[in-house]
């Protein structure tokens, strides 16, 4: 699991590194006889495969088309331009509240039509009590000197909620079945969480699957994070929210939800679920 967002950074940046490395030797072209063929001095291109210095948009343009890749090129400067402002601290968002945030993000959701999260620490967002999402806020401020807001953020992130029964829009979420069990507010708000969200998740524009903590898994449990549409990844890191624009991540964050709802069960069975964790609540 990702747990700052500066390594989050550098395994992008190693991830593009790879990626122009691979296109050079599909080229059939050494590094030396790149660097030859565009006029740069070989120790450019050695540490640029080796993530210790980031191409420029033109060093990405003469890369593509010294190894006949043009086609990729798009893709590639897309990457780019997300390792460039990969992640915006939270220090910087939290000094207007928390509440900003959460209505900042709303013209985001009010465009996009099919939404798919995925979530292995907390309840999905869209489906949170605002006692739940308080208790959650406040969590967030501990140990920081950030506006205390967390009612004004919990009744924002409560009322964009709304989305879920506006027509045009579809939602498939998935959680560990894990996130349950986080007693978060304590063993009331917890009760009154799981029945909202027995309640939610029969909405015609929802999908909720729960992977099973039983389950003999197919992948290991990873970090929260949302696709909207086919346009851009959301992931909330302990310090930072990274989006992800690149076309060729997005398509990889899709086969990975793909793989986690697989192992995921729906209905009567994701009912049985919650109904058992909000009984241990209820002890």
């Amino acid at each position: 699991m990702h747990t700052s967002p500066s390594s989050s950074v550098q395994e992008a940046r190693k991830a593009l590194a790879k990626r122009l490395r691979d296109m050079r030797e599909d080229a059939e072209l050494t590094a030396v006889a790149l660097a030859k063929a565009v006029g740069w001095e070989r120790t450019k291109v050695s540490k640029i495969e080796h993530a210790a210095r980031s191409p420029s948009v033109a060093d990405i343009r003469t890369w593509c088309r010294a190894c006949d890749a043009e086609d990729q090129t798009e893709d590639l400067l897309a990457t780019l331009r997300a390792v460039a402002g990969m992640y915006v601290e939270w220090k910087r968002h939290q000094r207007t509240g928390l509440r900003q945030i959460q209505e900042s993000r709303v013209p985001l959701y009010e465009r996009t039509r099919l939404m798919r999260a995925y979530c292995s620490q907390v309840i999905p967002g869209h489906f949170q009590t605002h006692e739940y999402a308080v208790a959650l806020f406040r969590g967030l401020n501990v140990g920081h000197q950030f506006t205390d807001d967390a009612e004004e953020a919990a009744t924002a992130r409560t009322a964009r909620a709304q989305i879920l029964r506006k027509p045009g829009h579809r939602f498939a979420f998935i959680a560990e079945e894990t996130v349950f069990y986080y007693r978060l507010g304590g063993p009331e708000v917890m009760t009154g969480q799981m029945e909202h969200l027995l309640s939610v998740m029969t909405l015609p524009s929802v999908s909720f699957g729960v992977i099973p903590l039983d389950i003999t898994r197919s992948m290991h449990v990873t970090h929260n994070f949302s696709i909207f549409d086919s346009v851009q990844v959301n992931l909330e890191l302990v310090s930072a929210a990274v989006t992800v624009t690149a076309p060729g991540e997005i398509a990889r964050y899709e086969r990975e939800f793909a793989r986690l709802a697989d192992m995921a069960v729906y209905g009567a069975k994701a009912r049985e679920l919650i109904r058992r964790a909000q009984a241990t609540h209820q002890r």
